[in-house]
């Protein structure tokens, strides 16, 4: 139930119904009173502002009579759909209003476009979104319900820093049998997202640290690594990813990789320079590998690729990963696994903080992944997400007269390299006259330009379809 604060203007022009009257249709308008939502009571209302009860009834007979709300009996009042009320044009006129107002909460990132932004396109290429159709949810309930009655109280307590050690325990056993990484539930810390875990990482590393990055790479992760004031070194890549050597003498304490899907190229990252790597910080002390394994759980053709922790014996790689992509985004539950020289100095120094994910959420995700229910999901996703890879790249063949695919077999996108026809700017800006959206290689690029034209289709929030009429679109856009 919504409460509200409503305050009374002494003027005179309008009276105490009136005014209470024109709040609640503000509040519908602009949005933040939602469709469903329910009311208070006339009762409660009343004496919460110290009205008469009558006052209260004018107002919401009147809203009710405008359709602003309905009246639900031995229920209350309720907030009605904005849609049927003014319709798409409105919202769409009211979206624009707000981010006038206020751009900054509107403004989108690598992972959520504005919402006056998505409805300017019909197809999203997105390389970030996923397929939530295949969400488990009458699990996710069963379990949920099933945790909420049997609890005795003990959960609601606060829990470990590094997150409960059953799930803990869960999560090394899923990433020894699936990653071949080796590690105790000792080393694990759980965290709301990879941006709470990097910006822990950053008290145990310590400030002002020289660390290396691919260039293209995952702009958040830049970003938020250049937020500590670290000294971030961009270093070109190969084919085959990062090259170890190119690091050199140049005092860098960290490398931050993707091995095993390098975005946003897709490169899979072979055992000869995954060595080279290891063999660099091997060298030094202070020399560490951070390892983002982002989506690692979708590989459609030929071997599971282990990952770098799984070749590491001198204890140099920190391991990060999360279930945003083989689950939901909302649940925003991430991992770091530290190595053995690192988790006595993150107990010492950061063992006061306080683990960011629920505990009741927790347990839910300890027993999906220990009865099962996550293996199962992650079988139908697989098969889910190949479809849609191979129709994918059944679409582009007649694209590639003028672009090189790669980036195929694993992850949720493909990158498109031009072969010089057109730039990446005049390939976004007719897709986008088409109602396509699709991604530039130069958005992930931390300095410079790109050497290459570059253009990212992701898949996983498309259904098949749209797949077929979005990249027809692309074909028309581009004249292929």
């Amino acid at each position: 139930m919504y409460e509200m604060t409503i305050r009374f203007q002494p003027d005179g022009k309008s009276c105490l119904y009136e005014q209470i009257y024109g709040h609640i249709k503000k509040e519908i308008r602009e949005g933040r009173l939602l469709a469903g939502e329910r009311l208070p009571s006339t009762r409660f209302l009343a004496e919460y502002l110290q009205v008469a009860r009558s006052t209260v009834d004018s107002a919401y007979s009147q809203l009710v009579a405008e359709g602003y709300i309905t009246s639900r009996p031995y229920r209350g009042y309720y907030v009605c759909s904005m849609e049927e009320m003014f319709g798409p044009e409105a919202l769409c006129r009211e979206t624009a209003s707000k981010a006038a107002a206020f751009p900054e909460t509107l403004s989108g990132n690598e992972e959520s476009a504005a919402v006056s932004d998505e409805a300017a396109w019909e197809f999203d290429f997105s390389p970030y979104e996923i397929d939530m159709s295949g969400f488990p949810l009458s699990v996710w309930k069963k379990i949920t319900k099933k945790i909420l009655t049997e609890e005795r109280g003990d959960l609601f307590l606060r829990g470990e820093a590094q997150g409960d050690l059953d799930l803990r325990l869960s999560i090394s056993r899923y990433l020894h049998s699936s990653r071949g990484v080796n590690c105790t539930p000792e080393q694990i810390i759980v965290g709301a997202g990879n941006d709470y875990l990097l910006l822990l990482l950053e008290k145990i590393l310590g400030r002002h640290v020289r660390i290396a990055m691919e260039n293209p790479t995952y702009l958040r992760s830049y970003r938020i690594f250049r937020s500590f004031a670290y000294d971030i070194v961009t270093v070109e890549m190969d084919e085959y990813g990062m090259k170890a050597d190119s690091l050199g003498e140049q005092g860098i304490q960290a490398v931050y990789v993707m091995p095993s899907h390098q975005f946003p190229t897709g490169i899979v990252m072979p055992i000869r320079r995954r060595l080279e790597l290891l063999k660099w910080a091997a060298g030094g002390a202070d020399r560490y590998v951070i390892e983002d394994d982002y989506d690692s759980e979708f590989r459609f053709h030929g071997k599971p690729i282990p990952a770098l922790q799984s070749s590491d014996e001198s204890g140099k790689v920190i391991y990060l990963g999360s279930f945003s992509k083989a689950i939901a985004p909302a649940i925003r539950v991430s991992f770091m696994v530290l190595p053995a020289p690192l988790l006595q100095k993150y107990r010492q120094d950061c063992g006061f903080y306080s683990c960011t994910v629920s505990r009741i959420d927790q347990r839910i995700l300890n027993e999906f992944i220990r009865d099962g229910y996550f293996e199962r999901h992650l079988n139908k996703m697989r098969k889910i997400y190949r479809d849609k890879h191979d129709l994918l790249l059944e679409e582009l063949a007649p694209f590639r007269r003028k672009f090189a695919v790669s980036g195929e077999n694993a992850g949720l996108h493909l990158l498109l390299t031009g072969r010089g026809f057109l730039g990446e700017d005049e390939l976004i800006q007719r897709a986008a006259q088409n109602g396509v959206k699709v991604y530039g290689l130069a958005e992930g690029m931390t300095a410079g330009q790109p050497d290459r034209t570059g253009v990212l289709l992701g898949f996983g929030g498309l259904s098949q379809e749209a797949i077929r009429e979005g990249v027809g679109r692309l074909r028309k856009a581009w004249e292929i």
